[in-house]
């Protein structure tokens, strides 16, 4: 029930909004009624508890730590509001009504009582007809239509990648953002209120999004949100076995095909691999709610049919998820059973040159290269052959505030050409010659010889 619901009884409103709503009546004249309360009522009072200023800032200040939804001050006793009592409100943010002194508190008690009645009964009819539709079968969008309307609100609902569940939304991927970077929800975004969607952390969550300001009328949006969630965990449920079946593939070494079928992918599909070292939930929002993952080798796996741009689509949804330290792994496009083992190692390959760089996604494209050495090396073994190769020249800048390692990685760069060398760095052909000369000494390396100039290459790159 709202406050303009009382209007009618002859009742004014001194401070706050008239949409406020309340769920009970309270009748009090304790200078301290908390604890008696529970939030959201609406507290009525006769102010017999008023000696002075100090009185209405107690007062006012026990019923916002108790989450009241407003007060309602009568006139009978003291034939006026005190206007420190208003103050108080106003700077809280607590609507106040005025009472006039012929408006019995019975006869608002007995209006609000049969209204919040009804309001009871209009919530067990609303919750009847939703869990016979779902009863029947209904999917998300018609649930989700269903609940919208009953509430009388619209909007959607999107996942934390930005790919939109059901409903309509104009730019889901800038919700998804507000909704991950929301310090607490519900959060009020472009004339828009976000809630989230279940329990579960919001990079594996869906966002609610319903168009107008819910702050004050909360409960419809966390309604709906309950509503969504139920479905969420319908869907969850019947993914289980889905998970189930993609384990027991990654696991097995005979009877692939068969396997593969259960998965979702024929003999003849193309499919990729996809790793990620992240929850299987949040991968499954990076590749689509539809996708399915599990856990494998340390990582979260997912195999996708007829995967197109799916490289493209997993940088977006790293971007919106806003994680630069998130490492996925992708293989190239793979046909039959017997390609699912070499995807899995491309894929873990990928990933493993992704957390090299520290986050982001890696295609098996570029993992057929020096990198993929590098990467796939041990940290230890990669840091020791680094400093044994690269440490005297390093030592060597830091004493003489030298060139040498700078000069090494431009002449490799340059394919060992002087002159081009010279030219990048801006000195004489001679000072390059110089340089690498030191360069041989303190390494005993002899760059003119194409095994001492890789070691230096990968030594670089490994750095």
């Amino acid at each position: 029930m709202r406050i303009r619901d009382l209007e009618r009884l002859g009742v004014r409103l001194l401070t706050g909004d008239a949409e406020r709503e309340f769920s009970a009546v309270y009748v009090t004249d304790l200078p301290d009624p908390g604890r008696y309360l529970s939030g959201g009522e609406l507290v009525l009072s006769g102010l017999m508890w008023w000696h002075g200023e100090e009185d209405s800032a107690a007062f006012v200040a026990a019923l916002v730590r108790s989450r009241v939804a407003a007060l309602g001050a009568g006139q009978a006793w003291l034939g006026r509001i005190p206007e420190d009592l208003v103050r108080a409100c106003e700077a809280a943010g607590l609507p106040l009504i005025e009472i006039p002194a012929e408006v019995s508190f019975r006869e608002i008690v007995d209006v609000t009582v049969g209204r919040l009645a009804g309001d009871v009964r209009e919530a067990l009819g609303r919750h009847r007809r939703i869990v016979a539709a779902v009863a029947e079968g209904a999917d998300l969008p018609e649930l989700f239509a269903l609940t919208a309307a009953e509430l009388g609100v619209t909007g959607a609902v999107v996942s934390a990648t930005g790919e939109l569940i059901v409903g309509t939304a104009e730019d889901p991927v800038r919700l998804a953002r507000a909704y991950l970077t929301a310090p607490r929800l519900p959060y009020l975004v472009e004339g828009r209120t976000v809630f989230g969607v279940g329990r579960m952390p919001r990079a594996a969550g869906w966002a609610l999004v319903v168009d107008g300001d819910l702050t004050e009328r909360a409960d419809v949006g966390y309604e709906l949100a309950a509503c969504v969630a139920l479905e969420r965990r319908r869907l969850d449920e019947g993914r289980r076995v889905e998970r189930r079946l993609l384990a027991e593939l990654l696991a097995a070494r005979t009877d692939l095909g068969p396997r593969l079928q259960t998965c979702g992918i024929g003999p003849g599909d193309p499919y990729a691999v996809v790793s990620a070292g992240t929850e299987p939930e949040v991968l499954e929002q990076l590749v689509g709610r539809t996708a399915v993952a599990a856990p494998f080798a340390g990582a979260a796996v997912c195999l996708v049919a007829h995967p197109g741009d799916l490289s493209v689509r997993l940088r977006r949804g790293v971007e919106v998820l806003g994680d630069p330290a998130l490492a996925l792994g992708l293989s190239g496009t793979l046909t039959g059973a017997d390609a699912l083992r070499g995807g899995l190692e491309e894929a873990g390959h990928a990933r493993h040159l992704a957390e090299s760089r520290s986050g982001g996604v890696v295609t098996s494209a570029e993992i057929y290269t020096h990198a993929l050495l590098i990467a796939t090396a041990p940290a230890d073994v990669r840091a020791s052959f680094t400093r044994r190769l690269l440490g005297p020249l390093l030592d060597y800048d830091r004493r003489h505030q030298s060139e040498l390692l700078r000069t090494l990685e431009v002449f490799l760069d340059c394919a060992g050409s002087w002159h081009l060398c010279g030219e990048r760095m801006h000195v004489h052909v001679n000072t390059v010659r110089y340089r690498i000369r030191r360069v041989e000494e303190l390494t005993g390396r002899d760059l003119s010889a194409m095994a001492d100039r890789v070691d230096f290459y990968l030594a670089l790159r490994a750095r």
